[in-house]
């Protein structure tokens, strides 16, 4: 057989999160399949002691959005990423000084073919950066040299191409960084503009590559010492990783993604940093104390479209990142193409504590597993 068989369960797009029962026959419960928990009816006898009894009370976790909560859980070790260790975890590289005084930045990425779990019994036969989907969110600061050492350890053609400014040899498409299986290829370039930028696989076809999984977060911070007027260096050295005013932060990673688990040019899970339903099962801790920064990509392959909903808060949003004022504000809505991104920033200082739900506005990605909860809670008594 073709070394890319194709191996994957065969979920309904509508039916993998909200139901789960097969259509023939209507009998059989699809195998490996999500299944939803049904909203509680207090007239069909369901047991309602768990309900709020405040009815202006927000729902528990599990109760949001109609309950569209997938039954069991991924295994994270054996896929070897979790979500939740994904929002902080930047690949930083390693450094020295060049002989000009510059930084050398060095990353070390491989393409290596693995089956991941993208909802609990549901398996995609991916082909990873770092054998981890998304890959690793690369970060350097703004004038650095970057050398990329990548090698394909997979099964096929891969590259990766940055959005950024580099030399059409560093580009990585066909003729110009694009390497066979058992190759390897140095990417190196200088590290500009910052921003929240993208790498993903150029090879062809291109659709095929990015679905499959070879795409990453790639941020580039600000150099305050480039700046020229104070307000501006202090919001620059906000977002310099690892510096005090950057400790301030809590700041997120965070890829919008999708999944064709039967290849029909459709997608069947939806999620952020690749799990289904992997932030309402652990919600994500948020201090309430100190504002949120989100680094967001959209890499959904045969949507035209993702979305980012904040429940009951609003945000400022930096579109690509490349300016350090925002270019929409007090906003709780945004929408992305595919490699589109940008920077949110928000603060829940004034609200009580309790569990803030943020999601796709389209309500079929909701259910189909992007939705997520924020558990925001103040200082410890």
């Amino acid at each position: 057989m073709p070394a890319d068989t194709e191996r994957s369960v065969d979920p309904s797009r509508r039916a993998l999160l909200v139901g789960g029962l097969v259509a023939a026959g209507g009998a059989a419960i699809a195998a490996g399949s999500a299944r939803s928990q049904s909203v509680p009816d207090p007239m069909a006898g369901h047991d309602m002691s768990n309900m709020p009894s405040d009815p202006y009370a927000a729902p528990m976790s599990g109760m949001a959005h109609g309950n569209m909560t997938t039954v069991g859980l991924v295994d994270h070790g054996r896929n070897g990423f979790d979500p939740t260790s994904m929002l902080t975890d930047w690949e930083t590289g390693r450094t020295e000084l060049l002989p000009d005084g510059r930084t050398l930045r060095t990353f070390e990425v491989d393409a290596i073919d693995r089956e991941i779990e993208i909802a609990p019994g549901i398996f995609f036969p991916a082909w990873t950066f770092n054998g981890r989907v998304p890959g690793p969110a690369l970060r350097a600061k703004e004038g650095e040299r970057l050398r990329i050492v990548f090698r394909n350890l997979g099964s096929h053609p891969h590259s990766m191409h940055f959005h950024g400014i580099h030399s059409a040899r560093m580009d990585g498409v066909p003729g110009a960084g694009l390497i066979g299986p058992g190759e390897e290829f140095i990417y190196e370039f200088d590290a500009k503009p910052f921003g929240c930028h993208v790498y993903h696989c150029h090879a062809l076809p291109l659709k095929r590559h990015m679905h499959k999984g070879m795409y990453g977060l790639f941020v580039i911070d600000p150099d305050p010492a480039r700046q020229t007027d104070p307000a501006f260096t202090a919001i620059a050295a906000s977002r310099l990783h690892g510096s005090p005013e950057n400790a301030e932060w809590q700041e997120l990673a965070m890829v919008m993604n999708a999944f064709d688990t039967n290849f029909d040019g459709a997608n069947e899970v939806y999620a952020a940093n690749t799990v289904g339903q992997a932030y309402m099962n652990v919600p994500i801790q948020i201090d309430k104390t100190r504002p949120v920064r989100i680094y967001l990509v959209n890499v959904t392959e045969f949507d035209p479209i993702n979305s980012f909903h904040l429940h009951a808060n609003f945000f400022n949003y930096f579109d690509t990142g490349t300016t350090l004022t925002p270019t929409l504000r007090t906003v709780d809505l945004i929408t992305q193409c595919q490699a589109q991104r940008g920077i949110l920033e928000f603060s829940f200082a004034e609200h009580e504590d309790g569990m803030y739900m943020f999601h796709a506005h389209q309500s079929e990605f909701t259910e189909l597993g992007w939705v997520g909860m924020f558990d925001v809670r103040g200082p410890a008594a």
